[in-house]
């Protein structure tokens, strides 16, 4: 066996370690809000009943820990602890989709010294923040007037029920308990001790196996990033999907484009389907954490996830008009970016930070 395939096992490894710890992570967050108690829950339901302030909240967590994937499991989490109700829930993945862009937004920053590289790599930026607030607009009013994503989401974890999902799911639950119990009996049982160890296991493992399958897989990916991945529209979205899957992280994959199209080599076009399927393929963390629970609360939020971002495509990428909107308009920030350095910091706090956070406390 030589040094290389040695490296490669221990990642596998790795891996398969960090996977297993984040399911526990998950697991303990529900069992923490159990140890909380009923009102504790209600108390949660009632903050989140409210569809504006689910939003706000999924776009500001997401925002401070530049990971959707991360926000979406610990939403998952919490509903299948109970503390979040199927309805609460879908504006706070709605919300974790916007925060997820902050990070491509921020990597374009880089670029701000270099005028004619900046305009090309924030604008490819910012397409993906307008493509997700278009998104947004369309769908949040259509959700909570016909519910069609609570509707739709049910009734395929349903459907996976009946099939033997949950049964899937339930090797997992019995091999993650021992370790969830451990973990409760290390913090007494506290409630609040197990949420915060919860939470940062949640987190460790997550960055853990972003960081090893980075390394595995984009270091090989990079010497293809050329123009024949991204020559179709198809196929830039089938590859967005699958890199994202792959590397468990949408902000990894569409900031890895912003360099290529700061110095020319992608166009904006080229970029949109690309983040298109960056969406979708981040919903398989959630999935993962999901299905883990055996929880059919749990899995519908996870589906109603995966039917927003696949909603978005439909609704904008076969249409050539459509999709001129989200370009248009990071295009346009971008040439007004360039003659005022500060707009993009402006947009970025107003957007990520002050607007979320101002509106959380408006409609309390």
């Amino acid at each position: 066996m030589t040094k290389e395939q040695a490296i490669t096992l221990l990642k596998l490894a790795g891996i398969i370690l960090c996977l297993y710890l984040f399911i526990v992570g998950i697991g303990a967050m529900g069992h923490s809000f159990k140890l909380f108690g009923k009102e504790f829950s209600e108390k949660i339901l009632t903050t989140t009943s409210s569809p504006l302030i689910g939003l706000f909240i999924g776009v500001l967590a997401t925002s401070l820990v530049q990971s959707s994937s991360t926000t979406t499991s610990i939403i998952v989490g919490l509903v299948a602890g109970g503390a979040v109700s199927i309805e609460g829930a879908i504006p706070m993945v709605m919300g974790a989709n916007v925060g997820t862009t902050i990070t491509n937004t921020l990597v374009s920053m880089g670029h701000i010294t270099r005028r004619v590289e900046f305009r090309r790599a924030f604008a490819a930026a910012t397409v993906h923040d307008f493509f997700n607030l278009i998104t947004l607009v369309v769908l949040l009013p259509l959700q909570l007037y016909t519910q069609f994503l609570s509707r739709a989401s049910v009734a395929l974890a349903n459907l996976f029920a009946d099939i033997g999902g949950l049964k899937l799911g339930s090797p997992l639950k019995a091999a993650t308990k021992p370790a969830i119990h451990l973990l409760s009996q290390l913090v007494n049982d506290q409630p609040v001790l197990l949420l915060i160890a919860a939470l940062l296991l949640t987190f460790a493992m997550l960055a853990g196996i972003v960081k090893l399958l980075r390394s595995m897989v984009l270091e090989r990916v990079e010497a293809f990033f050329d123009q024949h991945l991204f020559s179709t529209i198809p196929r830039a979205l089938i590859f967005g999907v699958l890199l994202t899957a792959t590397v468990q992280s949408s902000s990894i994959t569409t900031s890895l484009v912003i360099p290529l199209v700061g110095a020319g080599l992608l166009s904006i076009r080229q970029v949109l389907p690309y983040t298109m399927g960056a969406n979708v393929g981040t919903t398989i963390t959630a999935m993962l954490a999901a299905l883990s629970t055996a929880n059919v609360a749990a899995i519908s939020v996870a589906f109603a996830h995966l039917l927003f971002n696949i909603s978005g495509i439909v609704l904008i990428l076969p249409f050539e008009r459509m999709r001129r909107i989200p370009i248009f308009l990071a295009e346009g920030l971008a040439e007004i970016s360039i003659r005022n350095r500060l707009i993009p910091f402006v947009f970025v706090g107003l957007v990520f930070f002050v607007i979320p956070l101002s509106l959380i406390f408006l409609t309390r």
